[in-house]
């Protein structure tokens, strides 16, 4: 898609498609207790397609985009100071085509790459003690715990200078999260909530400069544990802020988003399982995007 400079401030909005938007997620069991030692590998694939919504004053009308991304993520458990956390390293893939009319006239975008990987490390403040994995199981489980994580996204992703969409950012996100959760028998409700803090892109479009303000977000999670590994998550989630400055100028293209899914874990066995989810995400403001994600996941422990 052409991208002229008079119209690029409100074209934000297609920019958030990959950068903001994304970062926002839907994690159902995310302060799960797990024994210290372990190791977990995963692969993932995403598919997200849906409409974007752009002040008419631009002259680009029925814009689209479909995604299809793919990722890669380790995951490490262990003992601190007594006790339990994890660290995580996520890498995106991503390949996507965004269509419209640009001042009456077709017009797309391409984009393939890596995008930015995120580094993540967690621990449970109450409810979780570091126990091994012999010793897991022995003792009743904690029904309310209590988890803080800080997650940072490095900017290592393909990222062009001259275009306004790309897959990497090009800048650090910091993200600070806490969150709650409480057993009752199968059912679990949690509850996190984070912001992202950005840092400026000096390399973005025709040379200026990107300022994000913080993105606050909220999530919530409603667990029923068949048994172990067989799961399903009704999620909801709402994120509001980063709004945008380019080269000093505030730009009015604040991001409003609600998100709810549904999610189902199946295991194949004790080592190994998979997770099916639909995301719908809903843009509360005039400038944003709705979008559906289709998420197919896998794992395995050793």
């Amino acid at each position: 898609m052409r991208i002229h400079s008079f119209n690029m401030p409100a074209l934000i909005v297609l920019l958030g498609l990959t950068v903001v938007s994304q970062a926002q997620d839907l994690e159902p069991r995310r302060w799960s207790q797990l024994p210290t030692g372990l190791n977990f590998i995963g692969v993932g694939l995403a598919y997200s397609e849906g409409d974007i919504f752009i002040d008419p004053v631009l002259q680009i009308e029925d814009a689209s985009v479909d995604l299809l991304g793919a990722g890669v993520s380790y995951v490490r458990t262990f003992g601190l100071f007594g006790r339990s956390a994890r660290f995580d390293v996520n890498v995106p893939l991503a390949d996507g085509e965004w269509n419209g009319l640009l001042q009456g006239e077709p017009a797309a975008a391409k984009r393939q790459g890596m995008g930015d990987p995120r580094f993540r490390l967690s621990v449970l403040l109450y409810g979780g003690p570091a126990v091994e994995q012999s010793e897991f199981g022995k003792s009743p489980p904690s029904n309310t715990v209590v988890g803080f994580g800080v997650s940072v996204v490095a900017p290592l992703g393909n990222y062009i200078d001259d275009k306004l969409i790309n897959i990497g950012q090009n800048r650090w996100i910091i993200r600070p999260q806490l969150g709650v959760t409480h057993t009752r028998g199968k059912w679990t409700a949690e509850v996190t909530g984070s912001v992202f803090y950005y840092t400026d892109n000096d390399r973005f479009f025709e040379g200026t400069t990107l300022e994000n303000d913080p993105l606050y977000a909220i999530q919530g999670h409603l667990i029923y544990t068949f048994r172990p590994g067989l799961w399903v998550s009704l999620s909801s989630a709402y994120g509001d802020g980063a709004e945008p400055t380019i080269s000093g100028v505030p730009k009015d293209a604040e991001t409003r988003n609600w998100l709810n899914a549904l999610s189902l874990g199946l295991p194949i066995s004790r080592t190994q399982g998979i997770k099916l989810s639909y995301t719908a995400s809903r843009t509360q403001v005039p400038n944003g995007a709705d979008l559906n994600t289709f998420l197919l996941a896998y794992s395995k422990m050793f």
